[in-house]
């Protein structure tokens, strides 16, 4: 923090070097530069104590001569050239000097920038933040490079989010506009809709983009993007199981990768050089590569949703092995990854394969440190488990019959409600949220509209998601459904499922035979589970004693 406080204090006194120290002193000679000759001089390729020189230089000039555009760019080579810990700093005073020039395309640009800036830290909710900031401002200067650069950032965080049929409308029209004269950016789009073209499961469309996307650099002159091609139909290639032709172009690809120090890709490629191998039958190359993806995770602390994957192989692997150590490690990585995963990817959770849910993994981390504490205590052990059992059966069977009376009580209960559906009414509450009475009642009529809808059903549904469709913030609908409907958001769509579901069943014989993993289906719910514990949690009765007790009323009528 006190590094960030002298960085931001740069704009209104002598600019400070990188350590947020005191610079030396700024020769006069470069003070009568111009600007574009002090940025040249920066891209130039030489030594820190150089480039510090020019960087300082640039500040200092725009300063004295209260330059606030030019201020602005300073900082901006900062941004770029800055270590980690203290780009953010540096991107802090660009927008506070872009501020003061009360330019719509300054301030847009240099938020921009820092969207970027945070994007490169994997940052992704503060990136999608200032994107959007970003592109309030550039909206209002009617720059369409600005317009489509920024739309390009967000597109990539639309992709990252999982909204892929949005991120291909964004990256196509981002390539309409690019091809006409900014090559690294055109270049750049095509790559970032291959990609999507991939995850939506396209991947003769994919093959064509990245066959097309390396064209158009030997075409342009510029083939910087040429091992992202490659890698991008790398990946691709794996995923449609040629796994021979996936590992060659991989392998190709990293050199680049690796030279751009883009380790979010290099942590990509070992996962897929690791998939590939594995498929292969050559497991210890493959447990090889899926260690590197957790090597590069200890010292970013970074870890992508769909690459998650390696560390489930390697609990299967060492599970087969009976190598209980390795196996609790991997378990508690992953349980720490999923934690961190759902912060920023609520959207993907949903929507990503997993072989290992939190609650099986935290089972398994319990059980793998019973195991390997306790080896030589296994009689113990079985006798106390016995012991356990028998008094969980025995306390189970009293509670049967304790609970088969409130259980008739609570399905009469149920059913006064599924009758009163139509006349209940949602309890308001005069509580203040933080917003203006028209927009709170804007999104709790699109509230009301979805209860009415079947909306509800869908199987991905989130936060994130919703929000998205009433054109709102998740802390503003998390905030309104607790206001008005008195639930979290979970158990206020669960609930909404269960109330669909119940009623259907009270109305439809039909469904009164249906197996409860067909009613979870009907009901919108991603498991049996789920869907069970849903309806016991909201009406006090499980779906089978519901079914029962309708078929029995029905047989006495």
């Amino acid at each position: 923090m006190m590094v960030r406080l002298l960085l931001a204090s740069v704009l209104w006194s002598a600019p400070t070097n990188e350590a947020g120290a005191r610079p030396a002193h700024t020769p006069d000679s470069l003070q009568k530069r111009s600007y574009d000759y002090l940025f040249d001089r920066i891209e130039e390729d030489i030594s820190h104590a150089a480039r510090s020189a020019y960087l300082r230089s640039f500040v200092s000039k725009a300063k004295n001569e209260e330059n606030w555009e030019e201020l602005s760019n300073g900082y901006k080579n900062y941004v770029h050239y800055a270590p980690d810990a203290l780009k953010m700093a540096y991107a802090d005073s660009m927008v506070a000097a872009a501020k003061r020039s009360k330019s719509n395309e300054v301030i847009g640009a240099a938020y921009l920038s820092k969207g970027i800036a945070f994007y490169g830290q994997k940052r992704l909710a503060e990136a999608m933040d200032t994107y959007l900031i970003a592109d309030r401002y550039v909206a209002k200067t009617g720059d369409p490079y600005l317009i489509y650069k920024t739309r390009y950032h967000i597109g990539q965080m639309k992709y990252i989010l999982g909204y892929y049929d949005e991120a291909i409308s964004i990256f196509r029209e981002c390539c309409g506009y690019f091809k006409k004269g900014h090559t690294r950016a055109y270049l750049n789009s095509l790559h970032s809709l291959g990609i999507c073209y991939k995850l939506v499961g396209n991947h003769g469309l994919c093959t064509e983009t990245n066959e097309f996307g390396m064209a158009e650099g030997i075409r342009t002159g510029n083939r910087d993007m040429e091992p992202y091609f490659v890698f991008s139909e790398g990946v691709n290639q794996c995923l449609v199981h040629n796994y021979r032709t996936a590992v060659d172009k991989l392998q190709a690809a990293m050199i680049g990768i690796r030279a751009n120090k883009d380790f979010s890709n290099e942590m990509v490629g070992y996962f897929y050089l690791g998939k590939a191998y594995w498929s292969l039958g050559e497991q210890e190359k493959a447990v090889a590569y899926f260690k590197k993806v957790d090597q590069i995770y200890l010292r970013r602390g970074y870890m992508r949703p769909d690459i998650r994957g390696a560390y489930e192989v390697l609990i299967s692997y060492y599970k087969e092995k009976n190598q209980l150590p390795e196996q609790l490690l991997y378990v508690e990585k992953l349980l720490e990854i999923d934690q961190k995963l759902h912060q920023t990817h609520a959207y993907l959770q949903g929507k990503i394969q997993k072989e290992y849910e939190t609650k099986e993994l935290l089972a398994e981390q319990q059980s793998l440190k019973k195991s390997l504490s306790n080896r030589k205590y296994n009689d113990k052990i079985f006798s106390a488990v016995i012991g356990a059992l028998l008094l969980l059966v025995a306390y189970g069977m009293l509670r049967y019959y304790r609970n088969k009376k409130e259980a008739r009580k609570k399905y009469g209960e149920l059913l006064q409600k599924i009758d009163a559906i139509s006349k209940a009414k949602a309890k308001t509450s005069d509580a203040e949220i933080g917003m203006s009475r028209d927009v709170e009642e804007a999104v709790l009529h699109s509230l009301t509209k979805f209860e009415n809808s079947t909306k509800f059903l869908e199987k991905d549904l989130n936060l994130t998601k919703l929000a998205g469709h009433f054109n709102t913030n998740t802390k503003y609908l998390s905030l309104i459904i607790l206001k008005q409907r008195h639930k979290k958001f979970n158990e206020y769509i669960n609930g909404l499922k269960v109330q669909h579901i119940a009623q259907r069943i009270k109305n439809e014989k039909t469904l009164r035979n249906y197996t409860h993993e067909a009613l979870a289906d009907e009901a919108g719910f991603s498991s049996t589970r789920r869907f069970v514990n849903a309806f016991t949690a909201n009406t006090g009765i499980s779906p089978k004693y519901f079914i029962e007790e309708l078929k029995k009323a029905s047989g006495a009528a």
